[in-house]
């Protein structure tokens, strides 16, 4: 293995160990959560199944919606269904519930912050988009619709599902909607890996 290949697949790791562990942050904060984890915080109350395998069945369930979209899962995809649930289980084992807001608000904000820089580490990997990011290019692709309106309906829908089988919705939801994307467009470009420059001789006959 090169250099290269071990650092992208330590990158990986990391970066989705740090994405399930950036989750329980923002769940002990009690002051809401992105829409998919309002899902399966709803999905593990209905069920008694705990939060984080609950994501990974999610996972499971939205990368088989890959199969009529034509997407094709790399072992980053695989490894995000496995991982990410696991390492918000630790992550919930290991941190309580502050008692003061200032607490709450800087436990919620962290996890924030941290999330983007994971989701940065796993996708700047380049060895697969994680299962929600692939439904969304996916739609976007197969249907030729806008990528806002595909990403506003997917989460429009998981947060109403979610919220009517008792996830937790709260101000930490809409600071996350508003905050997300700025904060990951400022991770990707630090994290993420060139690709591997083309022999010289395969550039010229590429270009000719």
């Amino acid at each position: 293995m090169t250099f290269l290949g071990a650092r992208r697949g330590l990158q990986l790791l990391l970066g989705l160990f740090l994405y399930g562990f950036s989750l329980a942050m923002m769940i002990r904060a009690t002051l809401g959560v992105s829409p998919w984890d309002v899902l399966s915080q709803g999905g593990s109350l209905q069920t008694g199944i705990p939060f984080g395998f609950m994501t990974n069945i999610i996972g499971g369930i939205v990368l088989l919606l890959w199969i009529p979209l034509r997407q094709r899962p790399g072992i980053g995809t695989i490894l995000n269904v496995l991982l990410v649930g696991p390492s918000a289980e630790v992550g919930l084992a290991l941190l309580d519930e502050p008692n003061a807001l200032w607490a709450r608000v800087l436990l919620f904000t962290g996890g924030l912050v941290l999330l983007a820089v994971a989701t940065g580490l796993y996708i700047g990997a380049r060895l697969g988009p994680g299962p929600r990011d692939g439904l969304m290019t996916g739609i976007h692709q197969r249907f030729g619709l806008p990528i806002w309106l595909v990403r506003t309906a997917i989460e429009g829908t998981v947060l109403l599902l979610g919220w009517l089988l008792g996830g937790s919705v709260g101000l930490g939801t809409v600071a996350f909607a508003l905050l997300i994307g700025p904060l990951v467009n400022v991770a990707l470009p630090l994290f993420r890996i060139p690709e591997r420059p083309r022999p010289a001789r395969e550039a010229v006959v590429a270009g000719s």
